[in-house]
């Protein structure tokens, strides 16, 4: 199973990436605040918990992250693997995963995070802002504050995959299929053994 936490500041082209790493490797995307979205419109116990504390006004603890992972793992157990938006972002949040993913038989492959100058991220988000319709894509003060979270919050853990071989750093600047070929090729390095089909395919977005 190809498991891979993909990381990035907000702009950074992670949606981008995803889509087409989702079409690629036959992936299942796992954004923490589509789970929780998902889960409190079902009603479930921990959707109907993390809506409580939420409404507190107080943060949704790893417990409950945690158990919403394993309820998508469990309900996409036909997937070819996984990716990971949004999760780890402490070093606890990712021993937790680590173990999770153990009880499933399966582990994380690798962590990639695309690095974009913050100057960059500020200009791209302002222009997404004009279409996007979020608040926060139009306030440079909030966009500054999002980035320097993400770079606090990730320095950790990007340190906790390092330490086990699994970390990759990619300039988030270039073309889509430039940077989506270098994500390719760190992913088949981390397949137990890529398919000619997948190295073939990585091939031809390279050339």
């Amino acid at each position: 199973m190809l498991n891979l936490v993909l990381f990035g500041p907000p702009g950074a082209g992670k949606g981008t990436q995803s889509q087409k790493l989702i079409a690629r490797y036959n992936l299942v995307h796992l954004s923490t605040g589509d789970l929780l979205r998902a889960q409190i419109a079902q009603g479930t116990e921990l959707g109907l918990r993390a809506k409580k504390l939420m409404d507190e006004g107080l943060l949704v603890p790893d417990e409950v992250v945690i158990g919403m992972i394993d309820s998508a793992l469990k309900t996409n157990k036909q997937a070819s693997g996984f990716i990971f938006d949004g999760f780890p972002r402490t070093v606890p949040q990712a021993e937790s995963l680590d173990r999770l993913l153990a009880e499933h038989e399966t582990a994380v492959s690798c962590m990639v995070a695309l690095e974009v100058a913050e100057e960059e991220l500020v200009k791209r988000l302002l222009e997404r802002g004009k279409t996007s319709g979020r608040p926060d894509d139009q306030d440079e003060t909030k966009i500054r504050k999002r980035v320097t979270v993400y770079n606090t919050e990730t320095a950790q853990v990007a340190g906790y995959y390092a330490n086990q071989q699994k970390f990759h750093a990619l300039n988030g600047i270039g073309a889509i299929e430039d940077i989506f070929g270098q994500i390719c090729t760190i992913l088949d390095g981390h397949q137990p053994a890529a398919t000619e089909g997948s190295r073939q395919a990585t091939d031809e977005v390279k050339a």
